[in-house]
């Protein structure tokens, strides 16, 4: 091989050595800013715990939107559980498969027959650092929330309701309950718009009576931060009933006066400032 081939040679190689070393170092780079954005983002998303929210009886996940937006603007994750409203047992074991996919702390709030199924399914779960009770059931072992309704006078519920027959998996009918849509403005939101109302009247998910009969058998507020909002004038839950719950399960309690029992729909913001108390008191 001539002196110009060898240096011809030599000179690819050394090129060729010089290429390699760039990529690797860009790899490199590039792998580094990779890994700490993925650091950056698991630390922030650690920062802050997941808020589950829970809804109740004739109602479904969509009555959080708008404190579901809130939450969001302020950087949480959310997650609205669509509620079975078929038995406090077995709505508990789904919402508890729903904690099972959360990673890191929770936060778990519940609307009315809501408080229910979180009081169950917290049982024993280190994660669930506080429960939010808004205009809620929050049970001691061995009560229902029918039984609780009716612990105090102001529930007008009864008179509003539509039953009728649904299959159960076993074999046999079971009971459910719906409000009838001419009386659910005034009986669950009275201070909502009518057209909000309407729309929610007609998407409105009915309620097991097993659901309002089914007996607590553990009660996680007796070893988790509670927190709750009273709705002050609920015709559900009445407020007295919802005050009296609070208190003896030591729950930092906030009344909004004028509250129908969709609050979540027609106060967002006092719900929401409810749920970001529990969150920063149990950082």
């Amino acid at each position: 091989m001539s002196r110009s081939s060898r240096t011809r040679s030599a000179r690819r190689a050394a090129i060729t050595v010089a290429l390699a070393s760039a990529v690797a170092g860009s790899l490199l780079a590039a792998t580094t800013v990779s890994s700490a954005a993925a650091s950056q983002k698991g630390g922030a998303s650690q920062t802050k715990p997941t808020v589950v929210l829970v809804h109740g009886a004739f109602a479904d996940a969509s009555s959080w939107s708008d404190v579901i937006k809130r939450l969001q603007r302020d950087g949480y994750p959310v997650i609205a559980a669509a509620n079975p409203l078929r038995g406090v047992n077995s709505d508990a074991a789904y919402l508890r498969s729903v904690l099972d996919g959360v990673h890191g702390p929770v936060i778990l709030v519940g609307h009315s027959y809501g408080g229910s199924v979180i009081t169950q399914a917290a049982a024993g779960d280190p994660d669930v650092k506080a429960l939010v009770y808004i205009a809620a059931f929050i049970p001691n072992v061995g009560e229902s929330a029918g039984e609780l309704a009716g612990k105090f006078p102001g529930s007008t519920l009864g008179e509003t309701l539509n039953t009728s027959s649904y299959p159960l998996p076993g074999g046999g009918t079971g009971t459910e309950l719906t409000i009838k849509q001419d009386l659910f403005r005034h009986q669950f939101a009275a201070d909502v718009p009518a057209a909000t109302a309407a729309i929610m009247a007609a998407t409105q998910r009915p309620v097991s009576t097993l659901a309002l009969e089914e007996k607590a058998s553990q009660a996680a507020w007796k070893d988790i931060p509670s927190y709750a909002l009273v709705a002050g004038q609920d015709y559900n839950i009445p407020p007295k009933a919802e005050q009296w719950m609070a208190e003896r399960a030591h729950a930092h309690t906030v009344t909004v006066d004028k509250a129908s029992h969709a609050v979540a729909v027609s106060h967002p913001a006092a719900v929401t400032d409810l749920i970001l108390r529990a969150a920063r008191d149990t950082r």
